[in-house]
């Protein structure tokens, strides 16, 4: 493979003004971050109450259970932003990838100091979503359980659907059965439908004092049968583990249960990062030529002037080598082969509009990864498929479903980034979350929609326009309809609003992009190889 040659002039006039604009993105995502980090705003007394329980925060914990001096990749920390009055940072609970003893884990954590810990209909999403993360790259599980159960007054939305409250236990019993352990720590209530979450695990530690497990608390009971109970006579840590037998072992503090849970986890019998089968071809990785931070300057601070992908690629792999396919036809999309910390991946990257041949070019590229067994990296930047009467004429919408059928039955590790826009039909083909990529991660100028703000306004006017059959629409009332449009349109696909719905697994910095792909390759590297797919869809 061939480093890519850098065309960038990282001393012009277009780079400083790309950068300068870039950063402001960045101070803005980092000031987000920081918000949920310390709590959130108007949380002072409930952290304040939590501490004076003797409790750690919830990120400590997680702390005090990975090896240390090791990265914690923390999963969708900005979900729930500007949803809930601003009352759920993070959605009052932490998930991400963690290492043990040499060997990953999904953490799941509760954050107490959010409404108690109950689980808000986006708490519930976030944790499913961690579970199935789990069961696709074969993490077992860790829970730090410290949760007052669905938070009822929401209970339409989190109780009886499919992938409600429901779903996490369904997933919890599947990973059990795929061999995929199970460890959980209680520290603080297990109430309700929460107590099963410990229960269905491997084995438990419950902290004396501050840990409870009940289906139906004190005052459940009072209403129920009569009975006043303490807590810790209803369910505490000594009942469960001296006569109950719902837990399996006790600790008089939270230091001395995560000395134990570490303990447990050595015998676990899990692969480590590194020692896996060795299905992936995997090198000796070597830093990109050039400065991952680069990247602020090769993106366009105005979002209609495009950039080239090929720049972004030399910041992310090893060497800035890159062995292109077909370099020369279907040139707005990239496709070749580079490796990421010593990874070999398929790379198919857009540069703008997918015509007829950039859907059969990647078509192409996935199918031969598929064949050679090779994870595919897709760095969507682009406003879809292409259409009009020629492109119509050529076939696009066949075309296209090709590529969209390549992706859904690609059965190698998915890796989706967006770094630009993703609009549109080509957010399915170049393999959204409705695909099921194993992560998907976005930039902080990244945007999602069925289309841009500006194409929207002219198309749902002139159809609304249409349904009105000309009855004396003024130009001011048709003014105030495309300023509508173009609000909700900027609105709904702004990244932040993307985040924090859980259409993405977190926004993330461009120049932590390589590091973060860097462990999720290094999870697949450690499971057997995937079944192959049913078969190819298409060749050239």
């Amino acid at each position: 493979m061939r480093p890519i040659p850098s065309r960038i002039d990282a001393h012009g006039e277009a780079f400083a003004t790309n950068r300068a604009a870039y950063e402001l993105r960045l101070a803005t995502l980092r000031e987000r971050l920081q918000v949920v980090l310390d709590g959130g705003p108007g949380r002072a007394r409930s952290i304040e109450r939590h501490l004076a329980r003797g409790k750690l925060m919830v990120r400590d914990r997680i702390d005090c259970v990975i090896d240390a001096g090791t990265a914690f990749l923390e999963l969708s920390t900005l979900s729930g932003f500007g949803q809930y009055d601003d009352g759920a940072p993070g959605a009052g609970i932490v998930t991400g990838i963690g290492v043990v003893h040499g060997v990953p884990w999904m953490f799941i954590a509760n954050d107490a100091t959010v409404k108690g810990g109950s689980l808000l209909p986006v708490s519930i999403k976030k944790h499913v979503r961690a579970q199935d993360i789990a069961l696709e790259n074969g993490l077992g599980v860790i829970y730090l359980v410290d949760s007052g159960g669905a938070f009822l007054p929401m209970q339409d939305e989190v109780f009886p659907d499919k992938d409600h409250f429901g779903g996490s236990f369904y997933r919890q019993a599947r990973l059990s059965a795929a061999g995929l352990p199970q460890m959980s720590v209680v520290l603080g209530g297990c109430t309700a439908g929460g107590a099963y979450v410990p229960a269905l695990c491997d084995e438990v530690i419950m902290v004396e004092g501050i840990g409870r497990i009940f289906l139906g608390g004190p005052p459940i009971v009072k209403a129920a049968l009569g009975e006043v109970v303490e807590p810790d006579e209803l369910g505490g840590a000594v009942l469960h583990t001296r006569t109950s037998g719902v837990s399996d072992h006790l600790a008089a503090t939270e230091q001395e249960a995560y000395g134990r849970l570490r303990e447990l986890c050595l015998a676990t019998n899990q692969r480590r990062l590194g020692r896996g089968p060795g299905w992936l071809d995997v090198a000796e990785p070597e830093p990109p030529l050039h400065p991952a931070e680069e990247i602020y300057g090769i993106l366009s601070a105005d979002d209609r002037i495009p950039f080239d992908v090929h720049e972004v690629i030399a910041r992310l792999v090893d060497g800035s080598r890159f062995s292109p396919f077909k370099p020369e036809w279907g040139t707005s999309m990239v496709c070749g082969f580079a490796r990421i910390w010593g990874h070999l991946v398929g790379v198919i990257a857009n540069q703008g509009i997918i015509f007829n041949q950039e859907a059969l070019k990647s078509t192409h590229m996935i199918e031969l990864c598929e064949q050679r067994r090779i994870p595919l990296l897709f760095l969507q930047n682009t406003s879809g498929y292409m259409v009009g009467r020629d492109s119509e004429a050529r076939g696009i919408a066949k075309d296209g479903a090709k590529m969209v059928s390549a992706v859904a039955n690609a059965t190698v590790p998915k890796y989706t980034v967006l770094i630009g826009g993703s609009y549109g039909a080509g957010n399915y083909g170049m393999c959204g979350r409705g695909f099921n990529p194993r992560f998907l991660f976005a930039w902080p100028n990244s945007r999602i929609a069925t289309m841009a703000a500006n194409t929207a306004q002219t198309v749902l006017v002139d159809i609304r326009l249409a349904g009105l059959k000309g009855e004396g629409t003024t130009d001011e009332e048709i003014e105030a309809l495309r300023r509508e449009v173009a609000h909700q349109y900027e609105t709904q696909s702004d990244p932040y609003y993307a985040t924090s719905r859980l259409w993405d697994d977190g926004l993330i910095d461009p120049a932590q992009t390589r590091d973060a792909l860097g462990l999720c390759l290094a999870l697949a590297a450690r499971q057997d190889a995937p079944a192959r797919g049913p078969g190819l869809v298409y060749r050239m």
